[in-house]
């Protein structure tokens, strides 16, 4: 490895090719493989030696299953497609080699972004600029230009959203990514960059989310009206008089908002604050009025 190349996973699994120079390839079988990611690349070191793929070279193939031939056993692979090649990695000891890969594509990479584009609703006179990117600690960290920084944690990801833009000129993808600042305020901090980076972008903070919402919760309207009405800055203190409901049944709308980690108890009885997961309820609950 160079000088500034960083190793960041190195695993055993497996691998195979689905594709290889536009031609699906007719008997798949896996190969078993040491993996390893770092910030420059993706080696395959088996008994025929070491194939490297720079992470510029390499894409993620966003819907698995559409490369799949069926009947072969890929739960849980990752499809990466290399130019004419398409290929399957399964990483059995990583919880989430997807993940693993976009983090390591991102890592150190100048990407473009405005922040804050949104704050508290508020669309910001925020410009473009350049950024260098990383993703550790489940934190996100982002250096600016003249040696501003900033940075927040991934389980603060409320929504995320993507969208075609003009973007210093160019119309590019947008990824679009709600969170909280240092102040507790909800902000919008907006990514672009090449197609790759994008793509990136979009499935690493979406697995995030997705993550979190993996259990399903039925809210009734009344509960819906909680959350937006949190959603929109009306006070916990305040929020029997606006929903026109009892001080009780407020409380056990708040209980099940804890237990759906949709909030966070500020203190002790009555007052409650949204969280990533609650304001991406909350969103949710809005867009279908």
């Amino acid at each position: 490895m160079g000088g500034d190349e960083t190793k960041l996973v190195d695993t055993s699994g497996d691998y195979t090719f689905v594709v290889r120079d536009g031609q699906p390839v007719e008997e798949l079988r896996w190969r078993s493989s040491r993996l390893v990611l770092t910030s420059e690349r993706l080696v395959l070191a088996d008994t025929d030696g070491n194939k490297s793929f720079p992470h510029s070279a390499l894409e993620l193939v966003d819907d698995a299953d559409s490369v799949v031939p069926e009947g072969f056993p890929a739960e849980g692979a990752t499809a990466l497609r290399a130019g004419d090649h398409v290929l399957l990695v399964d990483a059995p000891d990583v919880g989430a080699f997807d993940r693993e890969y976009c983090r390591a594509a991102l890592d150190t990479e100048v990407i473009l972004v405005k922040h804050p584009a949104v704050v508290g609703g508020v669309v910001q006179d925020t410009e473009w600029s350049k950024a260098r990117f990383r993703f550790a600690d489940d934190e996100v960290k982002l250096a600016l230009p003249g040696g501003q920084t900033t940075s927040f944690a991934v389980d603060d990801v409320g929504t995320v959203e993507t969208a075609s833009q003009a973007v210093m000129g160019t119309q590019r993808r947008v990824v679009q990514l709600e969170h909280t600042d240092d102040e507790g305020r909800s902000v919008e901090t907006h990514f672009s960059g090449t197609e790759a980076h994008c793509r990136a972008l979009a499935h690493l903070f979406e697995a995030v989310v997705s993550d979190r919402q993996s259990e399903e919760y039925e809210l009734t309207d009344v509960e819906n009206q909680v959350l937006m009405a949190l959603y929109s800055g009306v006070s916990p203190f305040e929020m029997a008089d606006f929903v026109g409901i009892s001080v009780d049944e407020v409380e056990e709308i708040y209980q099940k908002l804890l237990e759906m980690d949709a909030v966070d108890e500020v203190r002790v009885r009555t007052e409650v604050s949204l969280n990533a997961h609650g304001r991406n309820l909350a969103s949710e609950a809005m867009s279908e009025q």
